[in-house]
């Protein structure tokens, strides 16, 4: 599977793909990382990782259709088969969706629907829950209301602050991200159209 990834930020999330795909985890190849800020510490974690990278300033472009078509032709340049969000901070448009249909993925730190945009984590505490997750998800033209591919489940503590949660949340992400991947890698990942109107359902398989 030709990964490309879209950063925005600090990349452990990218880090947990190059790392399953060095140890076997993950039958994956990352073919490019980009970001469209270039002090992203993901472009680091690549560069050091061998991986090729693109630096696309998202002000440099009269629109966001323009900059995701600037986005598709970078990742079709690498032969990309599969794109994963990972911490990208830019809402896609139909040009990114449209050139690589339901294989586009997403990471999000909440059980959603539940806190789905900016700041979940804070969202969460803030709605006084007493527990909370991550999701990954296809991505669609909504924000964060692409079909479910998997969560897992993190309690909130007592004490919890923004940081604490953040950080507990971190771990699973990298852990149900991989795992994400290589269902999809396996070929055990279905989606399925239902009813108009209603969200697409995703199956995935038992390991063979």
């Amino acid at each position: 599977m030709k990964l490309g990834v879209l950063v925005s930020g600090s990349g452990t999330n990218l880090q947990a793909i190059v790392d399953a795909t060095r140890e076997g985890r993950l039958a994956a190849d990352v073919r490019v990382v980009v970001s469209n800020k270039e002090g992203a510490g993901g472009l680091v974690r690549a560069r050091e990782a061998g991986v090729h990278t693109v630096v696309l300033d998202h002000r440099a472009y009269a629109s966001r259709e323009a900059f995701d078509g600037a986005l598709v032709d970078a990742l079709r340049a690498e032969e990309v088969e599969w794109v994963v969000l990972a911490g990208f901070m830019r809402i896609v448009t139909r040009v990114l969706l449209d050139a690589f249909p339901m294989r586009v993925l997403n990471i999000h730190p909440a059980l959603l629907p539940a806190f789905p945009g900016v700041d979940a984590q804070a969202q969460a505490l803030a709605y006084g829950v007493r527990v909370t997750g991550c999701t990954v998800h296809f991505v669609d033209a909504g924000t964060d209301t692409g079909p479910i591919l998997a969560q897992t489940v993190v309690p909130v503590l007592p004490d919890d602050t923004v940081d604490t949660l953040k950080a507990r949340l971190l771990v699973e992400e990298h852990a149900l991200l991989v795992s994400s991947l290589a269902a999809v890698a396996d070929g055990r990942v279905t989606v399925v159209s239902r009813g108009p109107g209603e969200r697409p359902a995703v199956r995935i398989a038992r390991p063979a």
